[in-house]
């Protein structure tokens, strides 16, 4: 990203505070659990041994996009076979969606079958991740505090939050990891609300100029959780795969901003056309054997604002999105 385009960015752990303050002083009410590891670094746990809910998970949501997008539960129309959404939008989409709300930061403690491994989002990756994508944008935040989101089914280690602590710079006590397993309703909510943050990432591995992207906005029907991690994962992925609509606002040429919608559906990829379980199985459980430019959603448009000109391409694949919300993955 241009330098001149970085320099007005906020800091999303700054924004994101306040999310994250409500969440603590609501927690009663919101179904979440809060505690201290080592009366340290704050976990805010929503749904391991604390309920969680939708209300929840879309309060996470917006903390995962780093105070700068809003999530929004509606209900579709009476033709929709899953009648609950999610609408999401994002102010700064590159900041939010890229450099905060993507699940980037590999988190990892132990070994065996003992061994932690998450995948960390939200504002804290843009103070202590070391992924490449922070070069390419330009971004870091130096805040006071910051927050993980973790799609994590426990507590994480003391060793690896004391890692994390030494990786943003901060005490342990001015961080907080927020747990959303993808089995509850909190974890379905917040992964599903990754609709908008897909393409984003598509776009870029699309080679398309994160400059250029002005807006954004998407919306993803919200799959019923599963009890087993592999089935709730794939019905999460295939709520985006199938059903997830996106629209981004882009100043480029009209050629650009064609190609860049033909080639953003999730039905491009070679990998397209089973529900994600099957897709998994098939590459042996190995996320690298999977078309990355698989993750995506079904429906885009792109409007180039320099000539009022929107591109469409993609479809919805309702009786995919059945087979999978319906079916049961072991």
């Amino acid at each position: 990203m241009p330098k001149s385009d970085t320099d007005a960015w906020p800091s999303i752990s700054a924004l994101s505070a306040p999310l994250v303050e409500t969440l603590i002083s609501r927690r009663r009410e919101l179904g979440l659990g809060v505690s201290y590891l080592d009366q340290k670094a704050t976990i805010i746990d929503a749904g391991i041994n604390s309920p969680g809910g939708l209300e929840a998970g879309r309060r996470i949501a917006e903390v995962c996009m780093g105070g700068l997008g809003t999530v929004r539960l509606r209900a579709g129309s009476g033709a929709d076979a899953w009648n609950w959404w999610l609408d999401v939008h994002a102010s700064h989409p590159v900041l939010s969606c890229l450099g905060s709300q993507y699940a980037g930061w590999s988190l990892s403690h132990g070994e065996g079958k003992q061994a932690f491994n998450a995948l960390g989002s939200g504002p804290g990756r843009a103070v202590g991740s070391s992924e490449k994508l922070f070069e390419q944008l330009g971004y870091r935040d130096r805040p006071e505090s910051t927050v993980l989101v973790l799609e994590a089914d426990r507590v994480p280690p003391a060793r690896l939050v004391s890692e994390i602590s030494e990786k943003c710079g901060l005490y342990e006590e001015h961080l907080t990891f927020i747990l959303t397993p993808t089995t509850s309703l909190a974890g379905a909510v917040q992964v599903v609300a990754r609709v908008l943050e897909t393409a984003l990432h598509k776009a870029n591995a699309l080679n398309f100029p994160l400059s250029s992207i002005m807006d954004g906005a998407g919306t993803a029907p919200l799959c019923p959780p599963a009890p087993t991690q592999f089935t709730a994962m794939s019905r999460t992925n295939d709520a985006i795969l199938f059903a997830g609509q996106v629209h981004l606002f882009v100043r480029s040429s009209d050629e650009e901003a064609g190609a860049l919608a033909k080639q953003l559906p999730s039905s491009t990829s070679s990998d397209f056309g089973r529900p994600f379980a099957e897709v998994f199985k098939a590459a042996n459980f190995d996320f690298y054997k999977i078309d990355p430019l698989l993750f995506s959603p079904a429906c885009v448009a792109v409007t180039n604002l320099r000539s009022g000109r929107t591109f469409h391409a993609g479809s919805l694949r309702m009786d995919l999105l059945n087979e999978s919300f319906t079916g049961q993955f072991g």
